[in-house]
């Protein structure tokens, strides 16, 4: 029964292949046939058969129309063969860093039978697929065999070994008999042998791509079991006409892409509008055939998986689930902070097994997971898996914050050990400090104590009283942050001790602009137009922030900075390509700002310390244990206006709100 779903998946992958191709000879044939009609009227006017003005006349038009034609199909065809596909950004792999998982993968394509993947990758999500490229605009593959000196730009723009790239000597892949009910294409695993006069070579191999969290989280057997199903996806993958088509369609995509961007002159544009509208026209043409392939490809390969650790797959399903979850949370909740910080963790990979340890000590769902943690991890098929496991950290910083290509003083790596004192109390004392500049823009009185020993000093008692002191009649309004916009000097900057205030040309202040919503009607939650006016303006503080902080500097054409494949297709203006969180709502700044302010304050004046939870993220710690009630007491300040929960926290630990805290 398997040998048949597998030959009932791969025949309809075939099938759907033969008619993109057909599309594609379509396509070419009608471009070819004004020329035909050209050449016919040629040749019958030179052999008599034509006479006359009126054919003489005819034969120009149809040749100068043919020669328009086939110049255009020229052009288009150019487009699509050298557009460069899209690939996603990976960390190679070579087989030098990891030979057991090299090793793994070949020993699984033995038993499914199908051709071994050309390299391996990995990738900073929890995922796993098969990537072509072979296509002719990434140029050729540098002859990186085994052995190698390691001049390649993977390892230039990783600090990995280069991966063994497809077509290779040591790793071009090919069948050594029919696979999938596919005919035999030649080449062999040696790669060292040229396919016999008339027959085509066998295309190269895909690259395994696989989710970096599954390496460090699941087991070998596991990550076995997880990856048959993919790797059994090369075998349709050497079939020449599922490739062919392959490469058509994402030629076609490509060729959208590139006529989708701006071009510089009214030529190269109305151009490059024809030639996006043809490849939209042949994709549109293609859509439905390629998906019925690539359904008949996955089925064709589910099934033959399904002779290789069936039981454990359903145990490595669960883990996957598992592992989405714990790396989500690891990403929102602890890689965040730091990334906005200027910081990025450095061993992500070892963070999510952590997280997921903690998880099954607090959940009782999840008791067996901890037991698992004695098998043989993925990680050990890795020679070095603090390297791997820092490349792809940063790779994810890259992908999911936009931050740099490489370190530097404003964007530098942070070990674990060093989180809670170089991430979480900086967190707190910078929004601790946002929050006392813009109490001073809104004009809030320091709190008269003569007995305190700094009467201007950032205190959390100014916080309170604001938040709940009663609100100004209708008649009046709360000041705003343009009530108090200071003066400036004669170069245009605020005088000196002043607190700095909005400009036309930063964010739009939404407590001013006549087309901003209201704060009160945007955070209904908050205690009254005090505490929304101190929303809105730590809103137009932190949008002013993220508006004028450095973004990743781009990388000089032919400078010193050599990028890999993976690397070099990015479009830089677009990342990060997957925000991890929507735009935080005035309320959710102000809780924030005020439990920093809190936290501040407990570490200043009870000895409280930052803390790291690996599912929460910075949390405070009083004698060595996480606070957990802060949260509530914090809304109900900020929502209701009501300060007693939060004194009486203030009682219990041996805070003094009136004490100044130190900020940044």
């Amino acid at each position: 029964m398997t040998g048949m779903g597998v030959e009932v998946g791969a025949r309809a992958a075939r099938s759907r292949a033969l008619v993109v191709l057909r599309i594609r000879s379509r396509a070419l044939a009608v471009a070819l046939l004004p020329a035909a009609v050209a050449v016919v009227l040629l040749v019958g006017g030179a052999t008599g058969h034509f006479p006359g003005e009126g054919w003489s006349v005819t034969r120009w038009i149809v040749t100068v129309f043919a020669a328009v034609v086939l110049l255009c199909a020229t052009g288009i065809a150019l487009v699509v063969s050298r557009a460069r596909p899209a690939m996603s950004p990976t960390v190679p792999i070579s087989e030098e860093c990891a030979p057991d998982l090299y090793r793994l993968v070949r020993d699984l394509a033995d038993r499914l039978d199908v051709p071994a993947p050309s390299a391996i990758a990995l990738t900073p999500d929890c995922d796993s697929w098969l990537e072509d490229r072979t296509h002719p605009a990434h140029g050729p593959p540098p002859a990186t065999g085994n052995g190698s000196s390691g001049d390649g730009p993977e390892a230039e723009a990783t600090g990995l070994p280069p991966i063994s790239t497809p077509g290779s000597p040591a790793e071009s892949s090919g069948a050594s008999g029919p696979r999938d009910g596919l005919p035999d294409t030649g080449g062999g695993r040696d790669g060292g042998t040229s396919p016999p006069p008339g027959r085509r070579a066998a295309p190269a191999a895909p690259v395994l791509v696989i989710g970096s969290p599954f390496l460090w989280w699941m087991r070998v057997g596991e990550l076995r079991a997880v990856l048959a199903p993919v790797v059994a996806g090369t075998g349709p993958s050497a079939h020449p006409d599922i490739a062919a088509a392959r490469r058509f369609i994402r030629g076609l995509d490509a060729a959208v892409a590139v006529t989708g961007k701006s071009a510089r002159g009214p030529v190269s544009r109305i151009l490059l509008t024809g030639v996006g509208w043809v490849a939209r026209l042949l994709l549109h043409s293609c859509r439905e055939h390629a998906a019925e392939m690539e359904r008949g490809v996955a089925a064709a390969a589910a099934e033959r998986a399904q002779a290789v650790d069936y039981g454990l797959r359903i145990v490595a399903q669960e883990q996957v689930g598992l592992a989405y979850a714990g790396w989500d949370r690891l990403l929102t909740r602890v890689a965040l902070p730091a990334w906005r910080m200027g910081r990025w963790p450095s061993r992500l990979d070892a963070g999510v097994v952590a997280a997921l340890t903690e998880l099954s000590r607090r959940d009782r769902l999840a008791e067996g997971y901890a037991s698992r943690l004695g098998e043989r991890p993925a990680c050990d098929l890795l020679e070095e898996p603090g390297v791997v496991d820092e490349a792809t950290s940063l790779l994810a910083a890259r992908l999911f914050h936009g931050g740099p290509a490489e370190s530097g003083p404003d964007w530098a790596p942070v070990d674990w050990r060093d989180y809670p004192d170089e991430v979480v109390d900086r967190k707190w004392r910078v929004d601790a400090a946002r929050l006392q500049r813009v109490l001073d823009a809104l004009g809030v009185r320091h709190p008269a104590d003569p007995a305190a020993p700094d009467p201007g000093g950032a205190t959390l008692a100014r916080v309170i009283d604001h938040l709940t002191m009663r609100d100004q009649p209708t008649d009046q309004h709360p000041p705003t942050l343009r009530d108090h916009e200071p003066e400036a000097t004669g170069d245009g900057r605020p005088a000196p001790g002043s607190a700095s205030a909005p400009d036309s040309t930063s964010a739009p202040d939404s407590t001013s602009t006549p087309d901003a919503p209201d704060p009160t009607d945007q955070d209904t939650g908050l205690s009254g137009e005090r505490a929304a006016a101190l929303a809105a303006g730590l809103s137009t503080e932190v949008a002013r922030e993220e508006a004028s902080a450095p973004t990743g500097a781009p990388v000089p054409p032919g400078g010193g900075e050599v990028q890999g494949p993976d690397r070099g297709l990015w479009d830089e203006g677009a990342l990060p390509l997957f925000p991890l969180q929507p735009p935080r709502t005035g309320r959710e700044l102000l809780s924030d700002h005020v439990t920093a302010m809190v936290c501040c304050a407990a570490m200043d004046t009870a000895g409280a310390a930052p803390g790291l939870d690996w599912l929460d993220g910075p949390s405070l710690l009083i004698d060595g244990e996480r606070t957990a009630d802060l949260a509530p007491r914090v809304l109900a300040l900020v929502e209701d206006g009501d300060p007693a929960p939060l004194r009486d926290w203030f009682r219990r630990v041996g805070l003094r709100p009136e004490k100044p805290v130190r900020l940044v």
